[in-house]
């Protein structure tokens, strides 16, 4: 019992919260000089996340461990910090007050979450491709083509305007065409492509990048919530603020 104690009180604790921040800080001032001398994190960006750390000494991503570890003692901590602050104050409590800071906490938690599905499931790679390219992008050999790629120049041989025609595919064929434009990427099948650059000579050809963050809308949630819960907290103290300062200025009867 007193050990389980002992682990309660640690996570119930706000030092905690400090410390996992100051040791999370350390540890990414750590990479920071870390990640542009070792030739290891070139490819962080070919695999998911997790895949890619799997595959890398424990020489060179320890701090990135170590981070993980943090963050997981931080959440642990910011849900047991929340459901303590709801028991205490439920009573005699402006509802505001006691929402506020839990809907900040409840989008931490849904940004770290979003981080942890495209850590999970994520994906972003750029390539090359002609009229008539095939790529692969899942492993349920479905594919995407280029079927062709429409250029306009200005009199002066500069390009104007283009298009993109694309197609996605499986094994039983067109699953759905689409188009990219200028500022106007295709987003199907829960990816993002568009087209970072393209040429006209000497043949047409545009070069790809496709994105795929299975975490995106969970982190605009939680940005929302944060934004939402900060909001209402500031305006809420504010109002306190005000009628305190108004309180005290009233002229006291002898």
């Amino acid at each position: 019992m007193k050990f389980l104690k002992t682990i309660t009180d640690f996570f119930f604790s706000l030092k905690t919260t400090l410390w996992s921040l100051f040791l999370l800080v350390a540890m990414f001032l750590a990479g920071a000089f870390i990640m542009p001398v070792r030739e290891e994190f070139q490819t962080i960006h070919s695999a998911p996340f997790f895949q890619w750390l799997a595959g890398q000494p424990l020489s060179v991503t320890w701090w990135l461990w170590c981070s993980l570890g943090i963050l997981l003692i931080l959440t642990v901590n910011t849900l047991f910090c929340s459901i303590e602050s709801i028991v205490k104050k439920r009573k005699g409590t402006n509802l505001l007050l006691l929402i506020s800071p839990q809907v900040i906490h409840t989008g931490f938690l849904f940004i770290l979450f979003a981080h942890l599905l495209s850590a999970a499931g994520g994906l972003s790679a750029v390539a090359a491709a002609n009229e008539g390219t095939m790529f692969v992008i899942s492993t349920d050999n479905d594919f995407l083509r280029i079927r062709d790629i429409n250029i306009s120049a200005s009199p002066d041989g500069y390009i104007s305007d283009w298009e993109v025609n694309i197609e996605y595919l499986s094994d039983k064929g067109v699953i759905l065409p689409d188009k990219i434009k200028p500022n106007q990427p295709s987003l199907q099948m829960g990816l993002n492509v568009n087209v970072k650059d393209i040429t006209a000579l000497p043949e047409k050809a545009v070069l790809l990048q496709v994105s795929k963050d299975p975490g995106a809308s969970w982190a605009l949630a939680g940005g929302i919530l944060f934004t939402i819960g900060i909001v209402t907290l500031i305006l809420f103290r504010m109002k306190t603020e005000r009628i305190s300062s108004r309180s005290t200025s009233l002229p006291h009867k002898p």
